[in-house]
């Protein structure tokens, strides 16, 4: 999940957003579970099986033993010119992708298993064509895949850090003129690409170094699981293990395939979209009147995907969202119009419908991130405790799910193996702690060239600050696959936003401080779900670290290019485009409310409350019910993410996992195997298309023919008019 993320967002950790804090732990579960466990148990890393009726069950092959014949490649010989060639290619890809689906929807999925797939895909290509030639001279490992997998991921991950979908493009202009509180030049700042890489560069490297030193300590010591890093490892490992070569064709195939349909499937529709609310994405499938209140299937083979990777109570979330808010609750408030809120008031006016789907959603959002907050610090503080108490004894402190474990542990040959290396290439403590002095200190003096509302004083409290809080964020991720990168980066936008003030463009420094907090904890977050992926594959941690650092400058550079390629051809924030942005507004509100409130439509505040409490309620309530009831409690983010975008998308994503439910139910070793080849191969054929088609949006190359949907009286007055022409 990232995460959703999940994701989505996040290895797991980057595929995080508002969404992907939902998304993410059930998406990274669900992997995880179909490349370690299987149908019998879960493998935890301390080599023991555990059923899900809790019986110990014996211990699987070694991983390592199977590898023990190869050997592995120095740190230098992992970081290879092919490698950041192959991730070069692939960041480009998944930045496409993601910024489809973000500035869609918001969900940002984790696509650690499409990264690792496509990855191998390519290289496997190049490494047998020079082969061919009989020039191959160093063979494709584990170690470079994972080199390149942390290179996409760091990369795409920008797309997510940087705000795009959120804070960043709610500073612009377009998201401003949508309330009429704050729109004055001193709090908006418009996109422009020069400033956009400069603002990447100067706030994305510093969370790099940020935990760095706590590696050994979170991973070794600690042993937290890091679930999404851990499920891309015995992915890699499947892969390149002798006895799992032809699975792994099976699933490059499998992508391939699916791949490739996608792409024609998005670039036949394309043809018939020659107007607003033309093509196969708007037709009507559920009626004319469902189609008004975003209800029907748009024929989208990416949110297809995305359902089939995320697990099915997310998918049930989403849908029941949608029909709560867009088929009961929107209804329902439209009605009292004239009544709860003016009769003049346009459909985007925050002061009239808008405003009670935003704020309604923000209310959700913020509520469930309090929760989870909250009980991350209690699953630290609880394992810290274990951790003291049992400081005498050689047992496990924490579980997958966060749970202290009583086993008593015994080290196993992949264990040993694991550590001899993870420990060999030392990144020194002076490179950990200079980087992060040098590099805060270069933006504390050139971000507020940026942004001048932002001070020196502002950026000098974040970065003490970051460091605890990069710790918690790592830490809760590590016990829970949770990144809660976009909360802390709320926290920021309310306490900067209130410090700076109204009458020194609070609003701009609270977005602004909510981009520096979120690069910093969402970074280190991921950094340390890749170190995991490393110390389960042998990667040298030097290698992973260079390879993030490069993943990373890369995301810089790739990140706002395919924005501005999205920004100049499509109308990017309007709330009837393709790409409404819907984050954006609910950020820069939140913004608003930090530095001096917002007056809001009759009863909105109530029901604010209202729902506020009852997403905090649900997940209190979920936390508490026996796990075989917990897992059909919706999940209270991933019901308000349609409150605002619309339904449309959910249903997709419904079908996808109706697929995999029947596929599994069919042949559930099938579907466990080529499930995420299938939902790779949607994604990314879908979403790389939206690349071609912004070439040909900004060459003026129009699509031929518009296709639309009327209703029989307006079909009738249409023939009628065209009739006396």
């Amino acid at each position: 999940m990232a995460p959703a993320t999940a994701t989505a967002s996040a290895s797991g950790g980057s595929a995080v957003h508002d969404s992907a804090d939902a998304l993410e732990q059930g998406t990274s579960t669900q992997l995880r579970r179909r490349y370690t466990g299987g149908q019998t148990g879960e493998l935890a890393d301390d080599g023991i099986v555990r059923s899900r009726a809790g019986k110990q069950e014996p211990a699987p092959p070694s991983v390592e033993e199977a590898f023990a014949d190869l050997p592995v490649p120095s740190w230098r010989e992992q970081l290879t010119v092919r490698a950041f060639v192959v991730g070069s290619l692939l960041a480009v890809v998944f930045n496409v992708i993601l910024m489809k689906i973000d500035l869609t929807t918001g969900i940002n999925p984790s696509l650690n298993v499409c990264a690792s797939l496509l990855s191998y895909f390519l290289v496997r290509v190049w490494t047998k064509a020079i082969e061919g030639m009989g020039l191959l001279r160093q063979p494709f490992t584990r170690q470079e895949n994972t080199m390149i997998q942390t290179c996409v991921v760091s990369a795409y991950g920008i797309t997510f850090t940087g705000g795009f979908s959120s804070y960043l493009f709610g500073m612009s202009g377009t998201i401003a003129n949508k309330a009429t509180e704050a729109n004055d030049a001193q709090n908006i700042k418009e996109p422009h690409l020069g400033w956009m890489i400069g603002f990447m560069f100067l706030v994305s490297f510093v969370g790099l170094f940020a935990l760095v030193p706590l590696r050994k300590v979170m991973i070794v010591d600690y042993k937290l699981t890091y679930p999404s890093g851990t499920a891309t490892a015995y992915l890699i490992n499947g892969f390149h293990a002798p006895h799992g070569s032809e699975r792994a064709k099976k699933q490059v195939r499998t992508l391939g395939k699916y791949f490739s349909l996608s792409f024609l499937w998005a670039f036949f529709q394309w043809f018939y979209t020659a107007g607003d609310h033309c093509g196969f994405g708007s037709f009507p499938t559920l009626g004319l009147e469902a189609y008004k209140n975003r209800f029907f299937f748009d024929f989208s083979p990416t949110y297809i995907g995305v359902g089939m990777i995320c697990p099915y109570i997310v998918n049930v979330s989403l849908l029941l969202g949608g029909i709560i808010s867009w088929g009961v609750m929107w209804p329902l408030i439209s009605t009292k119009k004239g009544s709860w809120y003016p009769e003049t008031l346009p459909d985007n006016s925050l002061h009239g419908l808008q405003g009670y789907r935003v704020f309604i959603t923000v209310a959700v959002i913020l509520g469930d991130g309090l929760y989870n907050i909250l009980k991350v610090l209690g699953r630290m503080i609880e394992a810290f405790v274990s951790r003291y108490r049992n400081r005498n004894t050689n047992t496990l402190p924490v579980s997958h799910d966060g749970t202290p474990v009583t086993t008593t542990e015994t080290e196993s040959f992949d264990d040993k193996r694991r550590l001899e290396l993870f420990v060999k290439d030392q990144i020194p403590k002076t490179v950990a702690f200079g980087g992060y002095v040098v590099l805060a200190a270069i933006t504390i003096g050139c971000l507020p060239l940026i942004i001048p509302q932002l001070k020196w004083y502002h950026i000098l409290a974040a970065y003490i600050l970051a460091p605890a809080l990069a710790f918690c964020n790592a830490y809760g991720c590590g016990l829970t696959n949770w990144s809660f990168a976009s909360a802390y980066g709320k926290l920021a936008i309310f306490s900067f936003g209130a410090w700076a003030g109204a009458s020194h463009g609070g609003v701009l420094v609270g977005l602004a401080a909510c981009g520096v907090m979120m690069s910093i904890v969402g970074t280190a977050a991921d950094l340390m779900q890749d170190f995991k992926t490393g110390y389960l594959t042998l990667a040298s941690p030097r290698s992973m670290f260079i390879s993030q650092v490069i993943g990373t400058a890369m995301g810089c550079v790739i990140a706002p290019c395919v924005f501005w390629l999205f920004y100049k051809s499509f109308d990017i924030g309007a709330s009837n485009s393709a790409y409404p942005a819907p984050y954006t507004i609910m950020y820069r509100n939140m913004a608003i409310m930090g530095v001096d409130g917002l007056s809001l439509p009759k009863h909105c505040l109530t029901l604010c409350y209202i729902f506020f409490a009852a997403s905090f309620a649900i997940n209190l309530i979920k936390d508490l019910m026996p796990k075989k009831v917990a897992k059909f409690i919706p999940i209270p983010m991933a019901v308000a993410i349609p409150f605002y975008v619309g339904a449309y998308f959910t249903i997709d994503m419904f079908l996808g996992c109706v697929i995999l439910f029947i596929w599994e139910w069919k042949n559930k070793a099938e579907a466990d195997s080529l499930g995420p080849a299938v939902a790779s191969g949607f994604m990314c054929g879908d979403g790389l298309w939206a690349l071609p088609e912004a070439v040909l949006s900004l060459a003026n190359v129009k699509p031929p023919i518009c296709m639309k949907f009327l209703s029989r009286s307006v079909n009738a007055k249409v023939d009628s008019f065209l009739a006396k022409e």
